[in-house]
């Protein structure tokens, strides 16, 4: 996202919230995924700019970042 001009510190700043365990507000749009990564959630660091991740009591984990295009783009 770097090489679009994104500002990398809302990434940070999502990030470090989740990781210590705190609510993200409203404009995040936070939810469960369905289908193939049912696993995960994502949350929206801008509006076509979203981080899919896996949380647990214990562990945070990245999964991947992008546009909705990046990530969710239907191949074949």
């Amino acid at each position: 996202m770097r090489k679009r001009g994104k500002d990398l510190s809302r990434l940070q700043s999502v990030v470090k919230l989740l990781a210590n365990g705190e609510q993200l507000s409203e404009k995040h749009k936070d939810h469960a995924l369905v289908g193939s990564w049912r696993y995960a959630r994502d949350c929206h660091i801008e509006p076509d700019w979203l981080l899919i991740y896996t949380m647990d009591k214990i562990s945070l984990r990245l999964e991947r970042t992008g546009t909705h295009s990046d990530l969710f783009r239907k191949y074949g």
